[in-house]
């Protein structure tokens, strides 16, 4: 059984992500990108599935860990009887390939220490050639399948059936360098990393990058490490912003519900660039911007909900037999079915975060307003559908409030930019429109009791309605949105934490159960904040807060029965909803929330 999901520290170069148990084993490793085949992936199975361990012998040994200031190198302090040790560890950001870097340090006494690795390439598909390339004093293990090779430098690893071990004592004042550099196999074996160089040349990247960061109020501690983490989460190369840095992490323990994340959601990534601009970061702005043009590029009625790191569009779901899934939760899948859904939400998440661009200093250029304007008309072709929802339902599309609000708010940037800024477009039609979206909601999406509903043939809600004021639809303490979480507050909360929907009402179209949703549970400290409920506000993120690993991460769901964390991690949702509910209870909403 792998450990549990919140026993996960991430290392990030900002290319990819490896995620680290408390034991010091590193089960998840995709090389060299986020949405790549796993080198080590003991996560979704067992460690006969790939993964890296080095930790000391003895088995009493107590660990705590920590990231060093403003980064993400990890620091794993292990006491033993016989002495403490450290392991810093950290995946290398100013290479041009990939170094996993783990560095043992002795602090005191003397520890003797173990490894253990093992690979397997390729989603656990492919057992690599491995042979011995170093020598006596400077050891060196080669392994190659199909494009992919690594070579493993600063221990002597023994084969032992399919496994590579290796031994060695670490004493106070000492240091031992161990490096997994990845390189296509079609070229040489990369010269040896000089690690102190990568040492100084992460560490300042990191903290230069968390400098710019700017909050006022409480929680900074965990603001700035969400806004690290989104920072994590966005390819340093490309531009793209993936939604986490797992596949199939179940959101509902041996069951089915299990997805992969490490594609670049145009409305998380929207929303993460919305917070990054509201906390000073205008050049992700801009580098998310060019990545949107290429990605979108072509005929409106082609774009897609989701794309790969490059702007990909071909991802098709595909379940893999090599791994019987985290705890036994399976399928396995790779790929996203979700890439050919209709959900009407996306355009206006897209479009309210290119407003912040702009009212934040974003100048256009002669593609990026005619691209807005193609999406615009996106929305409008697609007014007569039902959709999939932000939710990406596998059952019958509905007419969702919050897909519907949200095609209005695209709308109504679109008016906006042209009457207040200037830009070009025919503004008249678009307010037409949008102020015909409104009326069919206020009509439609709006139960007699006096509560927005979750689509127009139920009277059940949804915690996406919360996002309804923070676009500006109405304001958090309009009547209607009272009620609407008076609602949730009696249908949707877990021992106190909020759901995104009733599954039991079968209108996702899958089996099982799901957790509290963390992001909409961030969603509900704003509308607390924003509607006069301070003391809620308060209490709901000091208990969500609370919900973080031991390094401040936060995956996608939370067991409130087994306290445990579920779904993919660490979850870009989680963390950027975090940061704006931080954001309204320090009194500085993000969106335009007061446009209603």
């Amino acid at each position: 059984m792998p450990a549990p999901i919140e026993d996960y520290a991430l290392l990030s170069d900002c290319r990819t992500a490896a995620l680290v148990s408390k034991d010091g084993s590193v089960d998840w490793l995709c090389l060299p990108r986020f949405d790549s085949a796993s080198v080590f992936g003991a996560l979704l199975g067992e460690p006969t599935h790939g993964c890296w361990s080095l930790r000391p012998s003895a088995g009493e040994a107590r660990v705590t860990r920590r990231y060093l200031p403003d980064t993400f190198i990890l620091v794993s302090r292990w006491e033993t009887p016989d002495g403490v040790a450290e392991v810093h560890e950290f995946l290398s950001i100013d290479e041009e390939q990939t170094h996993l870097v783990r560095r043992v340090v002795g602090v005191s006494g003397a520890v003797d220490m173990d490894t253990e690795l093992r690979l397997h390439f390729d989603y656990a598909r492919a057992l690599p050639w491995v042979r011995q390339i170093g020598t006596e004093t400077e050891p060196a293990l080669w392994a190659t399948a199909g494009p992919d090779a690594v070579v493993v430098r600063g221990a002597r690893f023994q084969a032992s059936d399919h496994a590579h071990v290796g031994a060695f004592t670490i004493a106070q004042g000492e240091i031992r360098d161990l490096v997994l550099s990845w390189f296509p196999s079609s070229e040489p074996v990369p010269e040896p990393l000089d690690v102190e160089r990568a040492i100084a040349g992460t560490r300042s990247w990191w903290q230069g990058w968390a400098s710019g960061i700017r909050h006022e109020g409480e929680h900074r501690d965990a603001v700035t490490r969400s806004l690290l983490a989104l920072r994590a989460l966005t390819h340093r190369d490309t531009g793209g912003i993936v939604a986490a840095a797992t596949t199939s992490l179940p959101e509902d323990f041996g069951g089915s519900r299990n997805w992969d994340y490490r594609y670049v959601w145009l409305r998380d990534a929207a929303l993460t660039l919305e917070v990054l601009i509201t906390h000073g970061f205008l050049l992700e702005a801009e580098h998310w911007r060019r990545w949107l043009l290429r990605a979108v590029a072509g005929e409106p009625q082609e774009v897609q909900i989701m794309y790969g790191i490059a702007g990909e569009r071909d991802l098709p779901e595909r379940e893999l037999a090599s791994f019987p899934g985290y705890g036994g939760a399976a399928p396995v899948r790779i790929g996203n079915g979700a890439v050919s859904q209709y959900q009407a939400d996306v355009i206006g998440e897209v479009l309210v975060a290119l407003e912040a661009a702009r009212l934040a200093g974003l100048e256009e250029t002669e593609f990026s307003w005619p691209l807005q304007r193609a999406l615009i008309e996106r929305v409008i072709a697609g007014a007569g559908q039902p959709d999939n929802g932000i939710w990406e339902i596998r059952g019958v599309p509905r007419w969702f409030t919050h897909s519907r609000a949200m095609m209005w708010a695209a709308l109504d940037r679109g008016v906006r930019a042209v009457r207040e800024h200037g830009l070009a477009g025919d503004a008249d039609r678009w307010a037409d429109m949008r102020d015909g979206l409104r009326a069919e909601i206020e009509e439609r999406g709006v139960h007699p009791d006096g509560y927005f509903v979750q689509h127009y043939d139920t009277d059940e809600v949804d915690a996406s309605l919360l996002v309804l004021p923070q676009v500006g639809f109405c304001a958090a303490d309009d009547e209607r949105m009272l009620r609407t979480v008076a609602r949730m507050e009696q249908t949707l909360l877990r021992d106190g934490l909020l759901l995104r929907y009733r599954a039991s009402t079968g209108v996702d179209g899958l089996p099982g159960d799901e957790h509290p949703f963390l992001a909409c549970g961030f969603w509900l400290v704003e509308q607390y904040a924003a509607s006069g409920r301070a003391a809620d506000a308060e209490a709901l993120m000091d208990r969500l807060c609370a919900l973080a690993s031991d390094v401040g991460l936060l995956s996608e769901e939370f067991d409130v029965d087994a306290h445990r964390q579920a779904g993919n991690t660490p979850q870009a949702l989680s963390h950027l909803a975090l940061v704006r509910a931080a954001d309204a209870l320090a009194g500085h909403p993000g969106r335009a929330a007061d446009r209603h």
